[in-house]
């Protein structure tokens, strides 16, 4: 029921304040998740968007429905990067480097939400493999960009590229986090150069 009552509120045009709230507690909720896990109060996450908690129910009627809507936000925006990148950037190897600095922040974020995503979706849940669908969808579009400008190796598949970045879920939570992760994502590029696969 409360999934129902979720996709209709998402499929109803909002008014302009609406939406301004609805996107302020987007943003509040992968911040919280992403810092203090998926146990921060709900009514915190509604004073840092600056909306009262019944706005943050009248939105999302459980904090299931929050943690799968702020996950889907953090991979749309994620995703949407991608040709906003390409665009402003001189090469596609120069959008996908800042591209990933983008993703280590999705990273953390779904590290945080980890065991409230599992709450949320259950076991026969959909959201993972959709979600990886977008955003293999937006590694495959700056790779051939690459491709095409010649700053990336023309014989690199999205899925295999997203599989190697899938390593940074291996990092230890810590300090150096982000340091490592960053290591690990910049091996990833240096192998997607161009003649980066020859001998």
């Amino acid at each position: 029921m409360a999934d129902e009552q979720t996709t209709a509120a998402c499929e109803r045009p909002l008014r302009a304040d609406a939406r301004r709230n609805r996107d302020a507690l987007l943003a509040a909720a992968v911040e919280a998740f992403a810092k203090s896990g998926a146990d921060v109060p709900l009514e915190t996450i509604a004073a840092n968007a600056g909306v009262g908690v019944g706005t943050l129910y009248r939105n999302f009627p459980d904090r299931n429905a929050l943690v799968e809507a702020a996950y889907r936000h953090e991979v749309e925006a994620l995703c949407a990067r991608a040709p906003q990148l390409l665009a402003e950037r001189s090469s596609g190897l120069e959008a996908l480097r800042e591209w990933t600095a983008r993703f280590i922040g999705y990273a953390a974020a779904k590290a945080g939400m980890k065991e409230a995503l599992r709450a949320a979706i259950g076991a026969e849940g959909t959201l993972f493999s959709e979600t990886r669908e977008l955003i293999i969808t937006a590694i495959g579009q700056l790779l051939a960009a690459g491709a095409a400008d010649g700053s990336i190796r023309s014989d690199v598949d999205a899925g295999d590229v997203w599989r190697a970045m899938g390593a940074v879920w291996n990092v230890t939570a810590g300090p150096q986090w982000q340091r490592q992760v960053r290591t690990l994502l910049d091996l990833v590029l240096d192998g997607l150069r161009y003649r980066a696969g020859e001998a």
